[in-house]
């Protein structure tokens, strides 16, 4: 689903909270409909800011700018008579016309922000020095080696169309944490008194979440955890926990907890917070903020088929066993 552009300037509007907060019947803030969290604002701080958790009005300006000059050489029409790629990069196939990261700089509470995580100060994850591999799949890898590939899973859970996740950033969509990605960054949000539901257009994996109640026992684990919530006035706090153990953002292992925070602003901007407890993989827990944005009436979300001509997983398994009967037979 390719992401509308939003304005260079519309971003800048962010932070002012709307007088009246579309509500539910039970007077929630509505937070019902389809959303994005595009941004051109990384998780952690570029080095250039420092300890800046906010840059200037015109720095945003520019930033946004050049991701809006970028799309444009990007959307340009491609040379037919070009060379192929020449250093092996399939990925190169993926041009702008596929990618939507946004161009957006985030502004919340009046600061164009220079990174989403705004704890600790400087803007970086407190990873812990020497703590241990608590990625599964890494630590399967690392006992059979990386073209192993004795079933699929070993490959990663973003290949066998389970849950969207990028092995080179940690990034998942559904997450939790709810992370942009390179495209479809698009949720849809169904609440009711009991529930609210976040399903993300990647992979279409739909997270239920149990309002006022409590937590499954930790034997119970499940993809993108067991989730509760409860309205803090007018912001929804979410904890999660028991993770997936084929699930891990950020060196997180089975003892992550996750809390977030959706809190409206308007009825076009939700800002949703997120905090990280693992006191194995981190020093301290941190804190990371970003906002989603309504998408235009009228949007909607289709479906993202991923499994549909998906003949590279069997064909990389099948192609193990060749490869392992050949050397069985020159032995």
């Amino acid at each position: 689903m390719k992401l509308f552009m939003i304005p260079i300037l519309a971003s800048f509007t962010l932070g002012a909270v709307a007088a009246e907060l579309p509500r539910t019947p039970d007077g929630k803030p509505d937070l019902q409909g389809i959303w994005t969290n595009a941004t051109q604002t990384p998780l952690e701080r570029p080095e250039r800011f420092g300890d800046r958790q906010a840059m200037s009005e015109e720095e945003a300006i520019e930033l946004q700018q050049r991701a809006l000059a970028a799309e444009e050489r990007g959307n340009a029409p491609s040379d037919p008579d070009r060379p192929p790629p020449s250093d092996g990069n399939t990925a190169a196939a993926y041009n702008l016309f596929w990618l939507d990261r946004g161009s957006q700089v985030l502004h919340i509470d009046g600061e164009y922000r220079t990174s989403m995580i705004i704890d600790p100060p400087d803007g970086q994850i407190p990873f812990r020095e020497g703590a241990p591999e608590q990625n599964m799949m890494e630590r399967w890898r690392d006992e059979h080696g990386d073209e192993a590939f004795l079933g699929p899973e070993m490959a990663t859970i973003g290949e066998r169309c389970l849950l969207f996740y990028d092995f080179r950033t940690s990034n998942s969509s559904a997450g939790p944490p709810m992370m942009p990605i390179i495209y479809n960054n698009n949720y849809q949000i169904i609440q009711t008194e009991d529930y609210l539901v976040i399903m993300a257009e990647m992979m279409h994996d739909a997270r239920i979440i149990r309002l006022n109640s409590e937590h499954q026992p930790p034997e119970i684990y499940k993809w993108m955890g067991d989730s509760t919530g409860y309205w803090d006035n007018d912001t929804l706090v979410i904890s999660t926990r028991h993770l997936h153990p084929q699930q891990s953002h950020y060196g997180s292992g089975p003892g992550l907890e996750v809390t977030e925070r959706l809190r409206m602003v308007s009825e076009t901007e939700i800002v949703y917070s997120f905090t990280m407890n693992d006191p194995v993989a981190y020093t301290a827990p941190w804190t990371a903020e970003m906002v989603l944005y309504a998408r235009p009436e009228g949007e909607r979300i289709y479906e993202y088929a991923c499994h549909e001509g998906n003949y590279a997983l069997p064909g990389i398994l099948a192609g193990t066993r060749r490869q392992e009967q050949a050397d069985a037979d020159q032995e």
